[in-house]
């Protein structure tokens, strides 16, 4: 069935295009985009879809979630986390390594990839591991799983802490043309800590996490990249000194990305505080102070910060339910990062909606390589159709996990309908595909 989006206004920064147009997609592909007089006429030969006083942008990608599959699917599963995704208006989205066992091998990227054409509704793209078992010791087999499908090479949730085996990890990848994503944190600094270390940290009698601990990983990794050449992409970053770093790389030319999650830039640690210890609000990197998310947002808005990811991260309530010291640090994130985006950055005016929509969309599928984040005619028809005024309490997920910081906020600005390869898998909020 070929589809007519109408009356809808189309925002596509890859193509620097603005403004109110309808959309025709035949055969998953879009074929053409403005004021179509004749398709309007044959509209009894493609479903309808109208899309007044809603925007129409390029399906959005996700390149951070943790889909817990193989191994901890009572967490997650594809199935689950790719209709969390759609929910959420993503129609791509990266599947991180630490599974059980990680995705380290072809037979790993093999099982995600058959898995995802069997069980998921959004294009779920997986993420090998550097080293085996995500160890730190010793280089996985980075070439034959980038021939099986994978997209990067991270081995986050754990860092490579030993720096010739990232020094080795950044010039191989770079024969495949791949960008090593760094989970940026000194182990011996973050060591049994707990959440930020400053005053509410003393104030609650928590175990610090100092911000050096990821600035010193920061820096070590752009210096190995301006040693190697390599594609570095930095992930979660949480504080103001790792922007500072990260922008005075791109001005010397280093080949480096970088990533903000939402509860970043939208959450201080004061949270936890105000929230009475409330394991929901354990995060890695922690949430950091009002000076970072300042630096995050001015980061954001002059471009040092390339993209906005999720790091959709689920944990089973037993397990959040636990004392804050033990609980498992991470949130899901999928069904609530565009309404963070629209909420705190486009309404605020942090970011302009197309401004916005690009580090949703093309900025990721630029760095990554994609054919994916734009509408330009003959690409793949995976379309997001935002709703900018629509508000709502968070209540309910399509995540088999619960643990968000963000239940019970009122947010603006929800996915109404989710198109990937022409097929409409969300609309109206509800999964409507199988």
């Amino acid at each position: 069935m070929n589809l007519l989006i109408l009356n809808g206004t189309v925002c596509d920064p890859a193509n620097k295009f603005y403004k109110k147009a309808d959309v025709l997609v035949e055969n998953g592909k879009i074929v053409k985009i403005g004021q179509l007089k004749e398709a309007r006429s044959k509209k009894q030969e493609a479903r309808i879809i109208d899309a007044t006083g809603k925007i129409v942008v390029p399906g959005l990608i996700d390149i951070h979630t943790h889909l817990r599959e193989p191994g901890h699917s009572d967490e997650e599963t594809i199935a689950s986390g790719t209709k969390s995704a759609a929910a959420g208006g993503f129609t791509t989205i990266f599947a991180m390594p630490n599974t059980h066992p990680p995705v380290d091998s072809v037979t790993g990227v093999k099982f995600v990839l058959m898995t995802a054409m069997h069980e998921g509704i959004v294009n779920v793209l997986p993420v090998g591991a550097i080293t085996k078992g995500q160890k730190g010791e010793e280089l996985a087999e980075i070439g034959k799983m980038r021939n099986a499908g994978i997209v990067a090479i991270s081995d986050d949730g754990k860092p490579v802490m030993n720096a010739n085996i990232m020094r080795r990890a950044l010039e191989y990848s770079k024969m495949f043309d791949l960008y090593v994503i760094s989970h940026c944190e000194d182990t011996n600094l973050t060591k049994d800590g707990e959440m930020n270390e400053g005053y509410i940290s003393t104030v609650l009698g928590l175990k610090g996490i100092p911000r050096q601990a990821e600035e010193i990983m920061v820096a070590r990794d752009i210096a190995l990249a301006e040693l190697t050449g390599g594609y570095l992409h930095i992930a979660h970053v949480s504080t103001a000194g790792s922007v500072e770093l990260v922008r005075v790389a791109k001005k010397h030319g280093i080949k480096v990305s970088v990533e903000v999650t939402p509860h970043h830039f939208s959450l201080t640690d004061e949270a936890i505080k105000k929230n009475s210890y409330n394991t929901n609000f354990k995060i890695n990197p922690p949430l950091r102070t009002e000076d970072d998310i300042k630096a995050l947002i001015y980061g954001l808005a002059d471009g040092t910060i390339d993209c906005i990811a999720s790091d959709h991260a689920p944990h089973l309530d037993e397990e959040k339910q636990q004392e804050f010291k033990v609980a498992p640090s991470g949130i899901i994130g999928l069904e609530t990062t565009l309404p963070l985006v629209i909420t705190n950055l486009v309404h605020k005016k942090v970011l302009t909606l197309s401004q916005a929509i690009k580090k949703l969309t093309s900025n990721p599928a630029k760095i990554f390589n994609l054919n994916k984040g734009t509408l330009s005619v003959g690409s793949d028809a995976d379309i997001t159709i935002i709703d900018l005024i629509k508000t709502k309490v968070i209540e309910k997920f399509y995540s088999k996990s619960k643990n968000s910081p963000f239940v019970g906020m009122k947010l603006t600005g929800f996915a109404d309908t989710t198109i990937v390869a022409g097929k409409v898998v969300m609309t109206g909020g509800k999964i409507v595909s199988d």
